[in-house]
């Protein structure tokens, strides 16, 4: 029996990957273990989405390399997005790798496994049958509904890495969601690289609010999260599915990236600061207390210190629940990377420390707010150090988010949902007392 570990870096569309390759390896009788050392193959599911992640998955490669020498390894696999970017450099760069597989050859990953194939690259994504070994609680899980991207921002490398956009059939997805509430989990959250594009290219049509509609048919799941919506795509239809049903989180992942027109336009974004004003006014109003997370981008080309200035102000004044802000990454082969106008690092970076600490000061004032209230908490353990419970509201994603912490008087199993009543808060975090354990 082949032992195997695995690494997965980047996203949680990444994830996915992943679990769908260790339940093809487990299927195949091989032992996934969680020490390097014992492996005799060790794979590494990368990312290239930005420089950051490409340094990351470059040195988790050389680390891991060290056990053909120290340990049992005698096949090292590169997988992924960087496998697919990358992979003539990966070849010759690093010959301690002895087999790279794109994304569009996931399923054949015993053929690399075995020694049969040593590059497998080149075809479009197709979505392998889903027999994932699972890396998330068994209370929650990611369900990937698409690959791939038609939208083509200018600084983006995901088209030309996993091709055109390619959504999953709905039969397909709704029996993937029964399997995953068969087996335990009470929250889904639902992905893509446009997870409101969904439908777009298989049924002629954005099919995202009916696919939404079934899900919450599902018995077991009582949370539903929406993560990756493009605005320029929420629609009258999809607002008031989420406004109307139960078990969809008020809770939105709506990427944004910049407020100002003339970056938006560069950026290939589309619509401007106007829209994405009447946008977020519209949710809250309709869906009241909607969380809303959104990421930005700063130090893009050309990118004035008036611009900056203006999505500072637009942070401050839009006041989002959760924020992320990245610096620019010059990614080669994007449109964006040759334009003119390339800002230093040093600017960059500083811009996005000032805008996280605008965010920071919006964070407190929003938690502070919560002081007094009871929400539903999704039990996540319990940190034996400070003798408390942790867990996430419907307002917190999954590990990009901030924890509530709580206390109770009687053990509190992970997976259980409970109400709890908050009496501090930090910017990020929540803390209180349970004040009933719902099961």
């Amino acid at each position: 029996m082949t032992k195997v570990a695995i690494a997965s870096l980047g996203c949680a569309k990444n994830l996915v990957d992943t679990e769908n390759m260790l339940g093809i390896i487990t299927n195949c009788g091989c032992e996934v273990v969680g020490d390097e050392s014992l492996a005799e193959v060790i794979i590494v599911n990368t990312c290239c989405f930005i420089g950051d992640a490409k340094q990351e998955s470059i040195d988790t490669i050389l680390d891991v390399a060290r056990w053909k020498e120290e340990g049992s390894c005698k096949r090292l696999i590169v997988t992924g997005c960087m496998a697919e970017r990358y992979k003539e450099e990966i070849i010759k760069e690093l010959p301690e790798v002895d087999a790279v597989v794109g994304v569009g050859h996931l399923e054949d990953i015993m053929s690399a496994i075995t020694g049969e194939a040593s590059m497998l690259l080149g075809r479009p994504y197709s979505h392998p049958a889903s027999q994932r070994a699972r890396l998330t609680p068994p209370y929650t899980a990611y369900l990937k509904i698409a690959d791939g991207c038609d939208n083509c921002c200018t600084y983006c490398v995901i088209p030309s890495v996993r091709g055109g956009f390619n959504s999953r059939a709905i039969e397909d997805i709704v029996a993937e969601a029964k399997t995953l509430a068969e087996s335990g989990v009470k929250e889904l959250i639902v992905i893509a690289q446009d997870t409101t594009g969904y439908g777009i290219d298989r049924y002629g049509e954005v099919r995202l609010a009916p696919l939404l509609k079934q899900l919450c048919q599902i018995s077991g799941i009582a949370w539903i999260r929406l993560h990756y919506c493009y605005p320029e795509r929420i629609t009258d239809e999809l607002i008031d599915v989420i406004a109307g049903e139960e078990k969809i989180c008020k809770y939105l992942d709506l990427p944004i990236q910049h407020c100002n027109d003339d970056i938006l336009r560069k950026m290939g974004r589309k619509g401007g600061r106007v829209q994405l004003t009447e946008l977020i006014e519209r949710l809250r109003q309709r869906i009241p207390g909607i969380a809303l997370r959104t990421t930005m981008i700063t130090g893009f080309p050309t990118e004035t210190d008036d611009q900056y200035l203006e999505m500072l102000d637009f942070i401050k004044d839009m006041r989002f629940d959760r924020l992320g802000v990245f610096a620019y990454s010059q990614e080669e082969d994007t449109p964006a990377a040759w334009m003119d106008g390339q800002i230093g690092e040093d600017v960059k970076r500083r811009r996005q420390e000032m805008l996280m600490l605008a965010q920071s000061e919006v964070s407190q004032a929003l938690s502070g707010a919560k002081i007094g209230r009871t929400i539903k908490v999704l039990t996540e353990g319990y940190d034996a150090l400070t003798r408390q419970y942790y867990g996430r509201s419907e307002a917190d994603s999954a590990d990009i988010d901030g924890k509530v912490f709580f206390k109770s008087k009687v053990k509190i199993p992970e997976g259980t949902f409970v109400d709890v009543l908050i009496d501090n808060a930090m910017d990020y975090d929540l803390f209180g007392a349970v004040s009933r354990k719902e099961g």
